[in-house]
């Protein structure tokens, strides 16, 4: 029996939030290369990834352009919170950065 490398196992979902939305849409899934490219194109453009086999399980259920479940807002409302906040910090530390001579 043979076994494909883990890289062909990955999977990938981007979720996009439009003003006026209610909920976060899937707009890019995949798997193996597919998946690599999505994640590849979230690094290059300073995406955040998150890693997880149990949300990504839930989510690979979602049909793309479709609106996550209400199941999952509050899983995904706390990743997004998390992120806002290390945002939030990363402004303040640039704002607070002294230079000298």
């Amino acid at each position: 029996m043979s076994h494909l490398p883990t890289k062909y196992h990955q999977q990938a979902i981007a979720l996009a939030y439009d003003t006026g939305d209610y909920a976060p849409r899937v707009v890019a899934k995949g798997q193996g290369l597919v998946a690599e490219h999505i994640i590849a194109l979230a690094k290059e453009h300073n995406v955040f990834v998150h890693e997880s086999k149990e949300l990504m399980q839930m989510l690979m259920q979602v049909d793309l352009d479709q609106h996550i479940p209400p199941a999952l807002y509050l899983a995904i409302a706390e990743i997004l919170a998390w992120l806002y906040r290390i945002e939030e910090e990363k402004a303040l530390a640039r704002q607070h950065t002294t230079f000298t001579e």
